[in-house]
């Protein structure tokens, strides 16, 4: 006979430990927030390395920027700079005698005429410097004469011989009225310059001719250098400003050659201006 089936105990459950439960889930949960933080910290690295990337990069356009205007800016004032010397260079007998001419006189030395300009600035007392060549008012000085006659624009003046240089061939005159007077030139100028001459060649006023610089030589005559230029002059020029495309007087007309066309000649003005201290 079979033996009865012993009944089986039912299993007994255990109870659940809220406590484990709980430090687990806030394990997982502090474990996600890390993460997280972690991951927000590697978001924001990588925007702050690409915001210094990108603020580097403005710098760079801005320097290249700022480089451009410069390179630009140069090669623009090189560019004003090569206009403004071209434009020296260009020739305007119009314009330059139109600002010449005020400056210039007839000189009346007893029986003998010339050409005078007045240069420089005007004293404070109303004193202008004239410039001449001393053969013009030779006759007057050699009688041991004070002053000579100055026209111009049918009015007349009458000048101070203040100075003269005979071995030069320059005077030095000066006129109670103001005068504007021309600027002189710093330097001889050059060979192939163009120059524009003014004057009263046999007493005919407000005479203009021009030409070019052909030399400048050592004089034969007496100290110092002589301009060589082939603008005509003729008697009654002597003295009168042979001037440059800038308006600037580069010498004082003082004779031509004998028999020869084209060979004027011209003291610079610098011998005057150091020789008188005046320009």
């Amino acid at each position: 006979m079979p033996y009865p089936a012993a009944p089986v105990p039912p299993r007994r459950s255990r109870p659940f430990r809220w406590a484990s439960g709980l430090r687990w889930a806030a394990g997982v949960g502090a474990t996600a927030v890390l993460i997280a933080l972690g991951v927000v910290v590697v978001v924001q690295a990588g925007q702050i390395d690409q915001l210094r990337s990108d603020v580097a990069r403005a710098q760079r356009d801005a320097e290249a920027a700022a480089n451009g205007t410069d390179q630009r800016l140069d090669s623009l004032d090189g560019r004003l700079a090569a206009a403004e010397k071209q434009n020296d260079q260009v020739f305007d007998p119009q314009g330059v005698a139109a600002a010449v001419l005020p400056s210039v006189f007839q000189v009346i030395a007893d029986e003998f005429t010339g050409s005078a300009f007045a240069v420089g600035k005007a004293s404070a007392t109303g004193r202008t410097n004239v410039l001449t060549a001393f053969h013009v008012i030779e006759a007057v000085w050699s009688r041991n004469g004070k002053s000579v006659r100055l026209e111009r624009g049918g009015k007349r003046y009458t000048a101070l011989i203040a100075d003269v240089d005979q071995s030069r061939d320059i005077a030095l005159l000066r006129v109670d009225t103001v005068f504007t007077g021309l600027s002189a030139a710093a330097e001889d100028p050059d060979p192939g310059e163009n120059v524009l001459v003014v004057g009263t060649p046999l007493g005919l006023s407000h005479t203009v001719t021009t030409g070019v610089v052909s030399a400048v030589r050592e004089r034969t005559d007496g100290p110092g250098s002589m301009i060589q230029f082939d603008a005509p002059v003729n008697p009654g020029n002597s003295g009168g400003p042979v001037v440059n495309t800038r308006r600037e007087v580069v010498g004082i007309a003082d004779a031509k050659a004998r028999d020869a066309e084209g060979i004027g000649l011209a003291v610079p003005i610098q011998t005057a201006c150091a020789t008188f201290h005046v320009c």
